[in-house]
């Protein structure tokens, strides 16, 4: 497969001008080597140029359809996240935690491995290779190992805290990532919004610690770094391909690993393991990461990172569902005001 080059792909827009690069067909100029980075940006947006002394600079601005888009495709994220812990409360019935976690990443892997075929889609180039490693790492790797591990003795709405915190400190390290500063309206929302859901989450787990609370905090770190680069390469290849190489990227390691997993943890297979299995694999890895990454690219990191406020509310109410787990009153209390916390990040100047 040849290599894939955004600068020289079709529709690019020249841009004059000392030290002016050329923007490939996702939207964002690649920066100038004394000028910060850019954050991804979303094709089909619109342009407008500012000069600086003898420098032109190109700042795009996300159209209406590109952001109704983006936030439809990273709320389907959100929803497809949001089924993960009870998923693989279930997967648990039938694996252990190293298997399931192996198993549901070669599983994901070979998905995308059919889809990257099928596509034809040329290989990334050689310098998107580490940030593809790094999503698969946080995303791929960590946070469904380290999640796994934690909901041993954890609840699902325990582990719903780390969720809480991850909109939060995924525009943290979007903002060290990018250079980006979003608003003062825009931190006030989103610190808010974390502190209704972590209340809430706590309050709903009686308040107390458990032994898997550094599992927790652990996969919140390196979850929110993954999102972060899977974001930012999100706006120089599409969407379903960061997370498509980044699981092909992890397909021999995590193949090793299933057969050894496999061959320590017992195996009971029942209807629920199955499901969970699949879901966790094909749901959640693939589909939810496609959708994810797309609606990260076109509405950016800070502003995406926030829908997922909504996450371990929809959490709590699949876990009724599913668990049989009892839901407390203040739910539909706390959803609104996650609701409106999410509304004034979304209007926020970021």
């Amino acid at each position: 497969m040849r290599t894939y080059n955004s600068a020289t792909a079709p529709d690019a827009i020249a841009v004059t001008g000392p030290g002016a690069r050329t923007a490939g067909p996702s939207g964002p100029s690649a920066p100038a080597p004394d000028s910060p980075a850019a954050a991804p940006q979303a094709p089909g947006s619109d342009s407008r140029a500012a000069v600086a002394g003898s420098r032109t600079a190109v700042f795009r601005t996300p159209a209406p359809d590109s952001r109704r888009r983006g936030t439809l495709l990273a709320g389907l994220g959100v929803v497809a996240f949001s089924l993960t812990f009870p998923s693989t409360v279930w997967g648990l019935e039938s694996f252990g935690p190293w298997s399931l976690v192996a198993v549901r990443s070669t599983l994901a892997a070979l998905l995308a491995g059919v889809f990257l075929l099928a596509g034809r889609v040329p290989l990334p180039e050689r310098r998107h290779w580490a940030g593809l490693a790094v999503v698969a790492g946080g995303v791929v790797i960590g946070f469904p190992l380290l999640t796994s591990l934690a909901l041993q003795t954890s609840t699902t709405s325990h582990a719903a805290v780390v969720v809480g915190l991850l909109p939060l400190t995924t525009a943290a390290f979007a903002a060290l990532r990018t250079g980006r500063r979003p608003s003062r309206t825009f931190w006030i929302a989103a610190v808010s919004g974390a502190v209704v859901v972590l209340g809430f989450t706590l309050a709903e787990s009686g308040g107390a610690l458990s032994t898997g609370d550094l599992y927790l905090f652990g996969a919140l770190l390196v979850c929110a770094a993954g999102y972060t680069e899977g974001g930012r390469l999100a706006g120089l290849m599409p969407g379903w391909q960061v997370i498509g190489w980044a699981l092909v990227l992890c397909l021999p390691l995590m193949v090793a690993a299933s057969a050894v997993a496999l061959s320590l943890e017992p195996v009971r297979l029942n209807a629920h393991g199955v499901i969970g299995l699949v879901w966790v694999a094909a749901g959640s890895t693939f589909f939810g990461l496609y959708v994810w990454y797309r609606g990260m690219a076109a509405i950016g990191i800070p502003k995406a990172s926030q829908l997922q406020l909504a996450q371990p509310l929809l959490t709590l109410v699949w876990s009724v569902t599913l668990l049989g787990e009892a839901l407390s009153p203040a739910a539909p209390v706390a959803a609104v005001a996650v609701l409106v916390c999410i509304a004034v990040t979304q209007r926020s100047k970021s």
